[in-house]
């Protein structure tokens, strides 16, 4: 039973947008950038019990010019923020990022000037993946859900905009750090 079979007269009628976003979600290749306990869960992910391969995803690659996903495990510190920034200026585009952790998301229990609060102010973050360190499942389901967003992504002039309009916009926010309370703006 294949998709012949499903086809009438052998037609598969789809939009640019949809093909294009269907082969950018089936070949994400990953960067290593594990900093902390949180790569720990990042490389059992790989592993045969989890087995990314399944999404097209069973190398990381130590090269940034041949990855398109940046997986950030752990807490960023100041010296190694231009170092994360020169990675991910690096990789080829279209590029993604995952923040995995809460020292990676927002500094985590390292409230301190050593540390950056949040990885969203060196580098624009798709994905946010909470946990101390996250288990290997909630990975793939941010993984999952970051094919669901490429799959529905637009292609076009406007899109390298948007992409500029939203980095500046992340970059130029109020740091996690100057923040007073949970709701405070």
């Amino acid at each position: 039973m294949g998709i012949e079979e499903k086809l009438p007269s052998g037609f598969l009628l789809t939009s640019v947008e949809k093909l294009a976003g269907y082969m950018r979600k089936s070949s994400l290749w990953p960067a290593t950038f594990g900093l902390a306990c949180c790569a720990i869960e990042m490389m059992a992910t790989g592993a045969g019990r989890y087995d990314l391969a399944r999404f097209g995803m069973e190398v990381f690659r130590a090269s940034p010019r041949q990855a398109d996903l940046m997986i950030v495990a752990g807490r960023v510190s100041n010296k190694m923020a231009p170092v994360l920034r020169q990675i991910y200026d690096q990789m080829a585009g279209p590029k993604w990022v995952i923040s995995m952790g809460a020292c990676a998301s927002s500094g985590g229990m390292f409230n301190n000037y050593a540390i950056v609060q949040g990885v969203d102010h060196v580098v624009p973050v798709d994905i946010y993946l909470p946990g101390c360190p996250p288990r290997p499942e909630m990975l793939m389901d941010a993984i999952l859900k970051l094919h669901e967003q490429i799959a529905n992504e637009k292609l076009g002039s406007n899109r390298q905009e948007v992409i500029r309009q939203v980095e500046a916009a992340a970059l130029a926010s109020l740091p996690t750090i100057s923040m007073k309370g949970l709701l405070a703006k």
